[in-house]
């Protein structure tokens, strides 16, 4: 059944679930290959774009809280992908060697992630939904 057609269809968090849902699973295949969830990579790709990036901005950048953060960098850390120094107050996540070698095959994933979202939708419309959807997620700051 589409989604259009489903009981709750008028309701934005049904509607914006739905979507994020068939999302994560274009995400996800998209992701296979460098065997990490894509919130992962993505948090991997800030980490190696700015070695030294503090947690804090990670979660900004993220739009994640500062645990959840905390938790994916445990991640990275057991696959050995990330190193944390701590100075004082002062916590500072580098990547390693091994995720810097990775940075192709990520970079290759995201191109992969919005061919495939963008054969379906549409190049003009993949960027109009985007562009939509950080303006109403800029509007409802909660």
């Amino acid at each position: 059944m589409k989604t259009s057609e489903c009981k709750y269809c008028q309701c934005l968090y049904f509607t914006a679930n739905s979507l994020a849902r068939k999302i994560e699973k274009l995400a996800i295949e998209s992701w296979k290959e460098v065997k990490l969830p894509p919130s992962h990579a993505y948090l991997l790709m800030l980490i190696i774009e700015d070695a030294g990036i503090q947690p804090g901005v990670l979660a900004e950048q993220m739009q994640l809280t500062p645990s959840t953060i905390t938790r994916f960098i445990e991640k990275l850390e057991e696959k050995k992908l990330v190193v944390r120094t701590t100075e004082g107050k002062t916590t500072n996540v580098y990547p390693t060697p091994k995720a810097k070698e990775l940075l192709p095959k990520l970079n290759s994933c995201v191109k992969h992630f919005y061919e495939k979202y963008s054969t379906i939708l549409g190049k003009e419309e993949s960027a109009r939904l985007v562009a939509n959807m950080n303006k109403v997620s800029d509007k409802l700051k909660v």
